[in-house]
């Protein structure tokens, strides 16, 4: 990294109080337009946070081989996904990006290679809940992309690189499901309230009491725990962005779990904050 980049980096994030960690449970991507309790649930928890210099986000929807960055100046809004009212298509988030940002991403997770991406831009599980976050799209947003390739103990090390940003008025975001297990959903009940099966129900209080203990160990070693744990994370995509999260967790620092409702059977929208 060029001299002068650090000196952009230092003016424009300057040394802050600690900021906060959140894990979001996006849900669907209709959550974006809706007005529900999810909703209020954002909203009502970004009134707890200082306003942040920036955002880097780590989404489900962002799965690729090896590890890569958006360093653009306008990342687009994309709307990866089908079969939705031709108003969730119109939604556009029209946030800046932080190339700055993006290249000291990049220099604090080294010597792993990251790749400053250009053509990427911010996918629904990013843009769907920060835009109730920040409805004025006044903060910049880079995504960071989850390695496919590499297992949640390598994931929870690597964000525990990023730790430093807290420090410069960076909000990291982890945008998932903890649950998420989309061949089971019970269309039937989808408006059921914390409506959950046996297993979901199972998987949600082991899963909390895991957080809320700190004990993280079993929940790195997912794929290990019970069969319960198996239909709650049948892949790992919605799930990883949690483990980054908790990686950025320090000494003393507490969870607290807001919007924590199952849904159609099969999914949770269970969010948290670390601070």
């Amino acid at each position: 990294m060029k001299l002068n980049d650090l000196t952009k980096i230092s003016e424009a994030f300057s040394l802050t109080e600690k900021m906060p960690v959140l894990f979001l449970g996006h849900g669907s991507p209709m959550n974006a337009i809706e007005e529900n309790e999810f909703v209020k649930g954002f909203r009502e928890i970004a009134k707890t946070i200082p306003t942040p210099n920036a955002i880097l986000c780590v989404s489900a929807h962002w799965f690729t081989n090896g590890t890569k960055v958006t360093a653009m100046e306008m990342p687009k809004t994309i709307h990866d996904f089908g079969g939705f009212p031709q108003a969730l298509f119109d939604v556009q988030y029209p946030v800046m990006g932080s190339p700055a940002l993006a290249r000291e991403t990049k220099s604090l997770l080294s010597p792993t290679v990251v790749e400053l991406d250009d053509k990427w831009g911010l996918d629904h599980g990013a843009w769907s809940v920060i835009k109730h976050l920040y409805p004025k799209a006044n903060i910049p947003v880079i995504q960071l992309s989850i390695d496919y390739t590499k297992p949640a103990q390598y994931h929870y090390g690597l964000a525990k690189k990023l730790t430093n940003l807290r420090n410069r008025g960076i909000l990291i975001i982890g945008s998932g499901n903890i649950i998420h297990n989309l061949r089971m959903i019970d269309f039937a009940n989808v408006h059921k309230d914390d409506y959950g099966y046996d297993w979901a129900i199972e998987a949600r209080a082991k899963i909390n009491n895991y957080l809320t203990d700190g004990n993280y160990q079993p929940l790195i070693d997912y794929h290990k725990q019970s069969i319960a744990f198996q239909l709650a994370i049948p892949t790992p995509d919605h799930y990883l962005p949690l483990i980054y999260s908790l990686g950025l967790q320090e000494k003393g620092e507490t969870i607290n779990l807001f919007n924590d409702k199952l849904l159609a059977g099969s999914l949770s929208m269970t969010s948290l904050k670390i601070s």
